[in-house]
């Protein structure tokens, strides 16, 4: 019982940590959306 625990929990961290990369990816996409449209409607006027 022990084993599983063993390797249980670093695979458990590490798929959370994969997550949570890819998760802040996303939001760095989202930023740099917003600041491409604030540039374009600044040159734009």
């Amino acid at each position: 019982m022990k084993r599983i625990g063993l390797w249980t929990l670093p695979l458990v961290l590490g798929l959370l940590l994969l997550g949570g990369c890819n998760t802040m990816h996303g939001v760095g996409e989202d930023i740099d959306a917003g600041g491409e449209a604030i540039q374009n409607e600044a040159s734009s006027h």
